[in-house]
């Protein structure tokens, strides 16, 4: 049963207690890459990193210790729209794995010989990023995609800007953005929530109202032109995709379900059948559907060889087509209710996945949701509103290519 909860300094607090030796739980913040300002590129990352490195209470080293030494880890990831800090832990270190999560988020000090340290760890991991075209070719789609708009910003920023940046620029971004009322407390375990916020309201005490925050205006839809980049890659790289709905749409669920038809993790996906089980002409071949509040982002990546790029289009294109000519029969969608509603049973077993899931839903819609509450909306789709649905994001006006030929 999940449990929701908000605090007078306007914490909100989300939590699935259950039974079990391990207990899953973190702080998401809803200060992503869109909440940069234009000279801030790459700063809610950066950040991130920094957390790390030294609170008014503790040096980077005992931050790096405080869980390994009971077997706990602790972790941080940044994304477009919210930056999430987790840890798991035994049930009887719970108490530690709080106190530190609030220290990092609330406490940190940003110390300057620690940020010249830290921007040449972040100017390798762009570098090494750089060397991945088949991870670097999203990033310059969404670029493409959301031109000129916050959400097109790479997450890691740019070398020369991470280079100029102080202490001050931090405490600047976080005194921005890192308020209780921009966070959300998220745990999964058997702890109770009446233990919960008593620990949180002495780990996260009033801080005074935020500072202002412009709410961001929403990206307007819109058909950039397909793209060539050069790069020297072995193999070329080829995405095709669209700007699609946002999280809250209630055709959300359908498009996941038609998504995991065409390219999902399944070996009988109908692109991985076509462009690889058939022809031999890929090794990966997937689509991809990614969420934000107010858009989302669907597209297919493949990699080939470079003579092979128009043959793998054409059947990819013919694959679109098959879902936007018919309906699914009542037993293929029937099938393909099935398999996706195991997948999301098995990945259900992954309890820090599914504590920074909830988590992350609760803080970008204040929305919770059980199991059984996302089984019953996949059931709930029929074949008609998945053909509407393919017929919307896959006509030819409204793809997007951009290829690493």
């Amino acid at each position: 049963m999940i449990e929701t909860e908000t605090l007078s300094n306007g914490l909100r607090i989300v939590a699935d207690c259950r039974r079990g030796d391990v207990v899953y739980c973190g702080i998401a913040v809803n200060a992503g890459t869109r909440d940069e300002l234009p000279d801030e590129s790459g700063m809610a990352h950066f950040v991130e990193h920094m957390s790390f490195k030294g609170t008014k209470h503790r040096r980077a080293w005992h931050i790096l210790n405080r869980m390994e030494v009971v077997g706990g880890e602790l972790n941080a990831y940044t994304g477009k729209e919210a930056t999430v800090y987790y840890c798991s832990t035994l049930r009887q270190h719970f108490y530690r794995a709080l106190d530190l999560l609030f220290d990092i988020v609330l406490h940190s000090t940003y110390p300057q010989r620690e940020i010249d340290k830290e921007v040449e760890v972040v100017i390798d991991e762009i570098e090494s990023y750089n060397d991945s075209p088949s991870e670097l070719i999203y990033d310059d789609f969404e670029s493409i995609l959301f031109n000129g708009h916050p959400l097109g910003r790479n997450i890691l920023g740019e070398a020369d800007r991470l280079r100029t940046y102080q202490t001050k620029d931090i405490h600047r971004f976080v005194e921005r953005l890192y308020h209780p009322s921009r966070m959300v407390l998220f745990v999964y375990g058997d702890v109770s929530m009446s233990r919960i916020v008593k620990m949180a309201e002495r780990f996260c005490p009033s801080m005074g109202a935020p500072l202002s925050h412009e709410c961001l205006a929403p990206h307007p839809m819109n058909v950039p032109p397909s793209s060539i980049i050069q790069r020297d890659t072995h193999q070329a790289h080829v995405i095709i995709g669209t700007e699609t709905c946002p999280m809250s749409d209630s055709r959300h669920i359908g498009l996941h379900l038609l998504n995991n038809i065409l390219g999902g993790p399944g070996m009988n996906s109908r692109l991985n059948i076509a462009l690889r089980e058939r022809h031999g002409l890929v090794y990966t071949v997937e689509s991809t559907l990614t969420s934000y509040t107010d858009t989302g982002v669907w597209n297919i990546y493949f990699g080939c060889d470079h003579k092979d790029v128009n043959r793998c289009r054409k059947l990819v294109e013919r694959e679109l087509q098959r879902l936007t000519d018919a309906p699914l029969s009542s037993a293929a969608l029937s099938s393909a209710k099935r398999q996706l509603k195991g997948q999301v049973a098995l990945s259900w077993e992954n309890g820090e996945n599914v504590a920074i899931s909830m988590g992350r839903r609760y803080l970008l819609m204040n929305k919770t949701q059980t199991l059984q509450e996302l089984c019953e909306r996949i059931d709930a789709v029929d074949a008609q509103q998945l053909c509407d649905l393919a017929q919307q994001m896959f006509a030819p006006s409204k793809l997007v290519s951009l290829i690493y030929p």
